[in-house]
């Protein structure tokens, strides 16, 4: 079965922090690199960062670059986004999926960066 369920989203002020979380079912996305994805009110869904499967390469978009660490555990199925410095233009719905991306999303995970 092939699933994705990612949480740890929330609320959280300028300069704060979040971990997210995204349990993941299914060959599709043991045997692939992952990413994490996010799509604010009115914008397109674009990658934010990605990782190997085997761990030994990342890559971030430039406006994240510095602040978000991508790691997954194989082990436990699960890739992770840690978020610091968080700004107000991060506030949008984030998704994990393969890298590159498939057709199966999960219900993402709202972060909202706001005083």
């Amino acid at each position: 079965q092939v699933q994705l369920v990612e949480s740890g989203g929330g609320l959280v002020q300028p300069g704060g922090s979040l971990r997210l979380s995204c349990a993941y079912s299914g060959d599709i996305f043991r045997i692939n690199a992952m990413g994490w994805y996010r799509q604010a009110p009115g914008k397109q869904r674009d990658l934010v960062a990605m990782i190997t499967r085997g761990e030994r390469s990342t890559n971030y978009a430039d406006s994240v670059r510095g602040r978000f660490t991508i790691s997954r555990d194989n082990a436990k199925n699960t890739v992770f986004l840690q978020m610091n410095g968080l700004r107000p233009e991060d506030t949008a719905v984030y998704y994990c999926n393969a890298y590159p991306k498939t057709n199966y999303w999960g219900q993402g995970t709202q972060v909202t960066v706001s005083s």
